[in-house]
């Protein structure tokens, strides 16, 4: 059996349309039956992620693993069939994927000030009204 024991990014560039997770040799390993094996840039050095659709684009990678002088190669199709890979790469990718959807939470958070405020300032109107202040009414009035 085949699992992820360490996957951490050398570096992680992004451009409009992709993710690239970099890898090194330090922070990628694997276990297969209790024998741990280290990431060595020999083909694929690199996962590329599709920003919008948030699947991965380089299928076809092969990526080398060594431990002393046994080399053991996994395609990314058998990266992907393992369950901790696919968790730990959307941890890591997690925020650059949302960038956009943090800006649609600012739009939401400046239209629910607004209506707060709208909200506060029929408040003040209807204390106006109670205490009969003929003057701070048609200020808030002219808030509206």
């Amino acid at each position: 059996m085949v699992t992820v024991k360490l996957l951490k990014p050398y570096c992680i560039k992004t451009d409009l349309e992709n993710i690239y997770v970099i890898l090194d040799e330090e922070h990628f390993t694997i276990s297969i039956q209790n024998e741990t094996y280290q990431f060595i840039p020999e083909k694929s050095r690199e996962f590329i992620i599709n920003r919008r659709t948030k699947k991965i684009e380089n299928l076809d990678a092969t990526f080398a693993f060594k431990k002393a002088d046994k080399v053991f190669y996994l395609s990314m199709n058998e990266l992907i069939n393992i369950p901790d890979f696919l968790i730990k790469l959307y941890f890591i990718t997690k925020s650059h994927i949302d960038y956009r959807q943090e800006e649609n939470l600012n739009d939401d958070i400046d239209v629910i000030i607004d209506i707060l405020e709208q909200q506060n300032i029929k408040r003040l109107i209807d204390k106006a009204l109670d205490e009969r202040n003929e003057e701070a009414f048609y200020d808030l009035i002219a808030m509206l």
